[in-house]
């Protein structure tokens, strides 16, 4: 029997919400849509939120909202202390955040410090001003290589597909340098290398949070800080996943010059310090693709952030050994600095897992599923989807919910090309899907204009057919829904304590099951290609029907169980 009891806070009378909360995320313009345009809004979410109360979140983060022009959904900020028209008003904001406190609901707020949008208004006075100015030196700019500096900087490629650089045109119409984004080229990267731009976020820190926000998820958070000399990449350094692994390695990495630099931290624990000026508590929770598992455990030291989403876990396959591996490494890793771990299975940058568990699983994840591309098995996805969530809610630390997932939402991939809207498609020479298929607007009511979105039949991307019978209205008080199976998971829990419980594997369950206790019950996964028995107890609770009706059967393939023993 393996044990993993999770520290607490010393002197921790009750249980920390950043340690163990679950937060559901909201993707404004996805989620619900008051002014009937089509596009989801801050008054749309507000009028919801007692749903999510009644759901059983502990939290909402919201994706951005902020002014923008909208090239990357939101991501390319124009305005960081305001809000976008799209969306809403600032006193939209204060209501929304003042029925989220009513309701007992933190509130977390996106925040992107890698890089503004072009239409920022630093970014049109660096634009305007000469190189080597202070208004450029905000950025990165360069002169380009090769003859007349017509070639870029180095060989740093975009997240998006093609050059990360971009040159400019000066006021005469003649070629200028190049300014650098990770992203599209209309996000270019702020230069964490300049003070100014430190005390210009933590203002902006500063303002929310004396609005009363809770928290922020930090975009990017492994990005800020590049090498001196911006040196070119080395693309011959291994890379490997856990899935290709011994027991006792750990996945390779490289040594990369744009991400994960060390002096990084150095700014999270300015932003800690801040933060711990406020009362009550105000979370940071970090969007950090970093490995091995000890790199990323960096981030939620006790004076960087609080929380680090685990991407190990949501990119692991629906494999018994691979995800033992990573919840073992996970708790252990993260225990090492004092800190819970923060699992997720979906969000708004990757297909939903009710779609990516119904492909075969030793093939890389897609991003993106087009008509053209082989297709998920609805059935299969959404039976492995049901049971990953039953084993993730049991599982000590906070989680994430992505919306719809509590409906069991499946990947749109059918979408037609022409309505595709992220950026990683075109940057992409129109390969890759991107990320459109999983922030198709949720379904309110089944089989009303729009499935009840909003007001209208207007949708800002279309839904499948299938997202009718999936509507909350068609979930709620349906049992055996996916809807009410996350009722009651949440229901408990937060009663029976699993966020703080110890766990210890029980060894001597069947190959291809996952089988521990925690907090008093023990949980079952069946990731086996067969029935495995069920020991006698009391059944809790169970991502399908059990053949017997009860816990003195077997226990199907595909499926978590939660037994009283």
């Amino acid at each position: 029997m393996t044990d993993h009891t999770p520290e607490q806070p010393s002197d921790a009378t009750t249980p920390d919400w950043r340690r163990t909360a679950v937060v559901y995320q909201i993707y404004p313009r996805s989620f619900a849509d008051a002014s009937g345009d089509g596009i989801g809004d801050l008054p749309g979410i507000t009028s919801h939120l007692g749903d999510l109360a009644e759901l059983g979140v502990d939290a909402v983060w919201l994706s951005p909202f902020y002014t923008s022009p909208q090239a990357d959904a939101g991501y390319d900020v124009a305005d960081y202390r305001d809000v976008d028209p799209l969306f809403g008003t600032i006193d939209d904001f204060d209501v929304l955040l003042e029925r989220a406190h009513g309701l007992g609901l933190k509130v977390i707020i996106d925040l992107v410090p890698n890089h503004s949008s072009d239409e920022h208004r630093w970014f049109r006075e660096a634009l305007a001003a000469a190189p080597g100015s202070a208004e450029r030196d905000r950025y990165i700019f360069a002169d380009g290589k090769g003859v007349d500096g017509a070639e870029p900087p180095n060989n740093w490629l975009s997240v998006f597909g093609g050059p990360a650089w971009t040159r400019t045109t000066n006021a005469d119409g003649s070629p200028g340098q190049w300014y650098l984004h990770m992203f599209d080229t209309r996000q270019p990267d702020w230069n964490w290398d300049n003070r100014a731009i430190h005390d210009e976020f933590l203002s902006v820190l500063a303002f929310w949070l004396d609005k009363g926000v809770d928290g922020f998820r930090i975009d990017v958070a492994n990005s800020l800080i590049k090498a001196p000399g911006r040196p070119d990449l080395d693309l011959s350094s291994p890379v490997s996943t856990f899935a290709d692994l011994p027991d006792g390695e750990e996945p390779a990495v490289a040594d990369l010059p744009m991400w994960d630099r060390e002096e990084v931290h150095e700014v999270y624990r300015e932003w800690r310090s801040l933060l711990d000026t406020y009362s009550p508590s105000r979370m940071l929770v970090a969007e950090a693709w970093v490995r091995p598992l000890h790199r990323l455990a960096r981030y939620v030291r006790r004076d960087e952030m609080d929380q680090a989403f685990n991407f190990d876990f949501l990119a692991s396959p629906w494999d018994a050994r691979v995800l033992r591996l990573v919840i073992d490494r996970s708790i252990s890793t993260n225990a090492e600095v004092g800190a819970p771990t923060t699992w997720v299975l979906s969000n708004h940058d990757v297909v939903r897992h009710a779609s990516r568990f119904g492909l075969p699983q030793d093939v890389p994840r897609p991003n993106g599923i087009r008509a053209g591309d082989p297709q998920p098995d609805a059935v299969l996805g959404l039976q492995r989807a049901r049971a990953a969530t039953l084993l993730m809610l049991a599982l000590p630390g906070s989680a994430y919910l992505y919306q719809g997932e509590e409906l069991g939402l499946p990947e749109h991939t059918d979408l037609d090309d022409d309505l595709r809207q992220d950026p990683t498609w075109w940057r992409s020479d129109y390969e890759i899907a991107g990320r459109d298929g999983c922030r198709v607007p949720l379904p309110w009511v089944g089989g009303a204009p729009g499935n009840g979105f909003g007001p209208s039949a207007a949708t800002w991307l279309p839904q499948p057919a299938s997202y009718a019978d999936l509507a909350w209205d068609r979930q709620f008080g349906v049992p055996g829904s996916t809807l009410e199976m996350y009722r009651d998971a949440l229901r408990l829990r937060a009663s029976l304590g699993l966020a703080t419980g110890g766990l210890a594997w029980l060894d001597d369950a069947p190959a291809g099951v996952l089988a521990f206790t925690t907090a008093g019950i023990t949980v079952l996964a069946n990731i086996s290609d067969a029935p495995v028995p069920l020991p006698a107890g009391e059944l809790l609770l169970s991502s399908e029907a059990l053949p017997s009706g009860d816990a003195a059967g077997t226990l199907p393939v595909d499926t978590t169980v939660w037994l009283r023993v």
